[in-house]
């Protein structure tokens, strides 16, 4: 980026479009607004115009623009990718639809796989034999393959996957696969494994490629449409999106290879919890991002985000229990660990058969939204149970811009709430607070305790519009000591993308035992992926790290093992870096004869954009104190609570209310906040009688 010029980022969530604006004196702006499902680049649009104007600053000083989107995540949930076809190894049809031992309920016989991305008839086979060390057993038939794109064709298919057996180890025949595709049908989107995933393991190989050839021409035809309105609105800078692991790509990157930021939202927080963490002192925390739709959670270990190789998309928003995954798609690229579950501030409350209510996973969205945002809404929401208690100022929603109606919201919860349990309204919106915080707690466990990590030893890092109105809650349900509530939260995954760098990542499989001469030959195989990646970043100059997919000789399933500098490793190292690393995982050490394999090597290729200040946020007017009486549950009930605009909190014990223009942070009574130096809230919450560490703090409040 050209010295003196602007950054601008945004971020497109199920409820709301975030964007932040860093100027060239290094002053931060934001902006909120509801997002345009029918058209994301209608919000856009608006959110670019509104910022530019009111900051003063032209569009020809924007140098950089960086974008999260959760396109990619919702063409999958909502099954409306393009038209696919695939082709494959004869014998390998059906591989879609074998997938793997993974099932999200063991016992279950009526369990159904997903249906596929891929109708049957549209999988067509073609004759052809690579062996898994890259000979051929048997010459391509390309009168195959030209049947098969024939068919494809007449089928109106308008993206095609390529993925043959032991391409990984000789890509010869999808190659040439490929060029006939191309020859024949030149305008089709095509993806091929060998480029998107050169590493062994059908099923993995296969969906990861299908998976990319579905949502590819949708983030196409979205990454031009976003290209086209930066040129009318005389934006003239590169445009980088956020990835799954955390680093930005390039667009034009972005749009060929789309599976790697299937997951950009929710990892653009992430990052910056890493970062403004490690620099207020708390490098260890549970990131806890609440928006509108969904709460996710990640762990950020010694300021570094949980990774993983391979994850689960397109399943049920509420499957959080990682040791029974299967319910979804296999995504097999690197990744922020997250859980996610269906839950957040425009969850509908509704009653099952018994009359129990339900928090979610159906959501008001932007359009119609909760009851209580006044457009046509009728359904009760999370949102709407907390303006009735009392936890939201109606004037602070999104910096103003909008107004809530605190009698649409207890005209809501008491004809669908109350009024059937027989409670009173905040009696009942009280539960449904309660409700909310023990289904994000979902989330945690399964990044914490299905890791073997006890939250307790961790604070709470809270973001998103709704982060911060329930993190008090649910810290003190998991004994969790404190609470960090960063600048600008409720556009914190905005802010986030200013803190990325940008990431190419490059892998293969490799397998052999780890030893001098492996690790030599891993070094060159490095330094060749290392080029490509630099290539594709479109930049030299930047920081290569190398990982591997490690395990014991014997065992079924890897590590993955952080080795740094490619240049630098040695097979004593290499030893050495899964030894710890298969330590720290399962707290035991085999005998130092026993041999360590490789299953696969990676390089990743990192270059920064850019440094932030999170301190130098610019608010539009910083407001004054007031009071509003607020619900603590039935043994507190009402009490009067000091409503503190965010520039003007010094320190304060609860109970109170912090308004930001993005975000509402709720104290309870008792705990107390303060303002960091770097400019984050810290909520440190007060010890319940008895609490140790071997027995949860369950709170009346939450």
């Amino acid at each position: 980026m050209e010295n003196g010029k602007c950054r601008l980022a945004f971020d497109i969530g199920g409820t709301f479009t975030d964007f932040i604006l860093e100027d060239a004196a290094g002053d931060l702006h934001t902006f909120k607004t509801l997002t345009t499902h029918e058209d994301y680049t209608v919000a856009i649009a608006e959110g670019v115009n509104r910022l530019l104007a009111r900051t003063g600053i032209a569009a020809a000083d924007v140098g950089q623009v960086l974008h999260a989107t959760t396109l990619g995540s919702n063409t999958l949930l909502e099954r409306t990718g393009a038209r696919t076809g695939l082709i494959t190894t004869r014998g390998f049809r059906d591989v879609l639809e074998i997938r793997d031992l993974r099932m999200p309920r063991l016992y279950d016989q009526d369990w159904d796989k997903p249906e596929t991305l891929v109708r049957r008839r549209r999988r067509r086979v073609v004759t052809g034999r690579i062996l898994a060390d890259g000979a051929e057993m048997e010459p391509l038939n390309e009168a195959d393959v030209r049947e098969a794109v024939e068919f494809l064709k007449a089928e109106g298919v308008t993206s095609v996957a390529v993925c043959l057996i032991n391409s990984y180890a000789n890509p010869a025949h999808e190659i040439r696969v490929g060029e006939i595709v191309r020859e024949m049908w030149p305008e089709v989107h095509l993806s091929l494994s060998h480029v998107l995933l050169p590493e062994e393991g059908e099923y993995p190989r296969t969906s990861t490629t299908v998976i990319n050839a579905y949502v590819q021409p949708i983030l196409k035809d979205y990454v031009a449409r976003l290209m086209q309105l930066m040129e009318v609105q005389g934006i003239n800078a590169p445009l980088f999106f956020m990835q799954s692991n955390g680093g930005l790509t390039p667009a034009s990157v972005a749009a060929e290879q789309p599976i790697h930021i299937i997951e950009s939202g929710p990892a653009a927080g992430v990052v910056g919890a890493s970062i403004v963490g490690k620099a207020g002192g708390t490098p260890t925390v549970i990131t806890l991002d609440i928006g509108g739709t969904t709460a996710k959670a990640a762990l950020v270990e010694n300021g570094t985000p949980g990774k993983a190789t391979e994850f689960q998309v397109g399943g049920h928003v509420l499957q959080v229990e990682r040791l029974l995954s299967g319910g979804g798609f296999t995504l097999r690229v690197p990744a922020i660990d997250l859980a996610e579950v269906g839950a957040g501030g425009g969850s509908i409350i509704a009653l099952d058969a018994a009359g129990v209510p339900q928090v979610g996973p159906r959501s008001a969205g932007s359009n119609p939204g909760p009851a209580c945002y006044g457009r046509g809404g009728t359904e009760l929401t999370v949102t709407d149970c907390n303006l009735v208690l009392g936890y939201l100022n109606e004037n602070s929603i999104a910096g103003g811009e909008m107004i809530l109606q605190r009698d649409l919201a207890m005209q809501a919860a008491q004809a669908q709430l109350a009024g059937p349990l027989g409670m009173t309204p905040e009696a009942a919106a009280h539960g449904v607070f309660t409700l909310s915080c023990v289904t994000m707690i979902q989330a945690i466990r399964a990044v914490t305790t299905e890791r073997g990590q006890d939250p307790r030893d961790f604070a709470l890092f809270a973001f998103g519009g709704n982060g911060p109105l329930f993190a008090a809650g649910i810290a003190q349900t998991l004994g969790c000591p404190k609470v960090i509530v960063p600048p600008a939260p409720g556009v914190f995954s905005a802010l986030g993308l200013l803190c990325a760098e940008v990431e190419i990542h490059k892998s293969r499989s490799y397998r052999a035992s780890v030893s001098e001469d492996t690790v030599a030959h891993a070094r060159s195989q490095l330094s060749e992926m290392a080029q490509q990646a630099e290539a594709e970043a479109q930049s030299p100059g930047g920081r290569l790290t190398a990982t591997a997919r490690m395990r014991y000789a014997g065992q079924s399933s890897d590590l993955l093992v952080h080795l740094g500098d490619p240049a630098t490793l040695d097979a004593a190292r290499v030893r050495a870096a899964f030894v710890a690393e298969h330590d720290r995982i399962f707290k035991f050490t085999a005998p130092e004869n026993e041999p360590v394999r490789f299953t696969a090597i990676e390089v990743a290729y990192a270059l920064p954009v850019g440094q932030v200040d999170m301190a130098k946020r610019r608010l539009v007017g910083s407001g004054t104190q007031t009071s509003q009486r607020a619900w603590f549950g039935p043994q507190t009930g009402w009490l009067d609570a000091p409503v503190v605009p965010r520039p003007a909190l010094q320190r304060i014990t609860g109970p109170c209310i912090i308004t930001d223009p993005d975000a509402t942070t709720l104290v309870p009574p008792g705990a107390v906040a303060e303002m960091a130096a770097g400019g984050a809230i810290i909520i440190t919450l007060p010890q319940q009688a008895g609490s140790t560490k071997s027995e949860r703090s369950d709170v009346e409040y939450a």
